[in-house]
């Protein structure tokens, strides 16, 4: 059966409501929720008005929710879902057009209290009202994403860090206001198990609170400072001492990096317990898999050159390319080790002859 077909079936059961047949009514919860697994998420919430027994189960199994697809009149469907569905451990309000407001981010953060996983992206109409709430009732994230609230400041977060400690994904891209260095110290001595941050296009973002993040999580694996003018050598020579598992790294136009920042980054596989980094390296696939540097036109193609040498994951070969020089005219001659495959192959042959 269709996802469409399902959806009509269930929208002619919802009219009958608590009149259903008794085969209908009686299905145990498991059979209900593996039915409702085939549907999407708009079908479930269809599903959830058929009977107080369907309502009932997917209350209680209901863990993941989407509505992205909603077009019109989100605040109201949030609004009337979450006291239903309050064992949502990932719910996405992602939007295409804003329209979410406040009260119905404040409608989750009193009902949905075990929550784990919060999209809200490109929700211009928010405040720090609303980051309020999530940061006072859902205390369990591990991931946020609130990338374009452009309105939410730096004080709202700094707190959002303060109770939000179990934090491991936040994506503050486009987030000026907000992300500023006095925050990022917030999220470095709150969130040290931090992993994967994106500050793309934070302007205000410095050395300072790059820093800080460098010493307060050591456990981050990929930090996007894309568009972060402000950021210098120190913060990189920061990362590459502090964040031993950072396998991704976006610098596109930070045009203050120069070759001190790539040496550093090269030499950090060789620093102290240079066997123990080496085994590491070697078991686990641990070091740089993403770098970009576009657009860092101060950088030497040797400098460069050295970190791919040191981290066998960058490449610049088409079908793997993983370390980004597009504005870079200056590392054109910048080549993984997948170029010398091909020669060492040739060579391992006319030895065999």
């Amino acid at each position: 059966m269709t996802t469409e077909i399902l959806a009509m079936e269930l929208e002619q059961l919802a009219v009958v409501g608590n009149n259903l047949p008794g085969e209908w009514k009686d299905l145990p919860p498991e059979l209900i929720l593996r039915i409702l697994s085939l549907a999407d998420d708009r079908t479930v919430i269809v599903a959830s008005g058929v009977c107080t027994c369907w309502r009932d189960a997917i209350s209680l199994g209901l863990s993941s929710l989407s509505l992205s697809w909603c077009k019109a009149n989100m605040n109201n469907l949030v609004q009337s879902l979450v006291p239903k569905f309050t064992n949502l451990q990932t719910l996405i309000l992602r939007q295409n057009k804003p329209q979410l407001n406040d009260e119905a981010v404040e409608a989750v953060a009193n009902h949905c209290l075990d929550l784990q996983h919060l999209d809200l992206s490109k929700s211009l109409k928010l405040t720090d009202r609303a980051l309020y709430a999530v940061a006072n009732g859902c205390t369990q994230l591990v991931k946020l994403n609130i990338s374009g609230c452009s309105d939410f400041s730096d004080d709202a977060l700094a707190f959002l860090a303060s109770q939000c400690r179990s934090l491991k994904h936040l994506n503050l891209c486009g987030c000026a206001k907000a992300a500023s260095d006095k925050a990022l110290q917030a999220l470095a001595y709150s969130c040290n198990q931090l992993q994967f941050l994106n500050l793309g296009w934070c302007e205000g973002v410095g050395d300072v609170g790059v820093m800080s993040l460098a010493r307060g999580c050591p456990d981050l694996r990929a930090l996007d400072l894309c568009g972060c003018v402000l950021i210098t050598d120190d913060s990189v020579v920061s990362l590459a001492n502090g964040c031993r598992h950072l396998r991704s790294l976006g610098l596109y136009y930070c045009q203050n990096i120069t070759d001190r920042a790539m040496y550093s980054l090269a030499n950090s596989r060789y620093g102290r317990n240079h066997e123990v980094w080496e085994s590491v390296l070697t078991k686990h696939g641990e070091g740089l898999r993403n770098l970009n540097i576009s657009q860092c036109t101060a950088l030497t193609a040797p400098a460069v050159q050295a970190v791919c040498d040191s981290f066998p994951a960058l490449h610049t070969c088409p079908d793997r390319h993983s370390l980004i020089i597009s504005g870079c005219l200056s590392l054109t001659s910048v080549h993984c080790a997948c170029a010398l495959q091909p020669w060492r192959s040739a060579g391992k042959a006319t030895i065999a002859q």
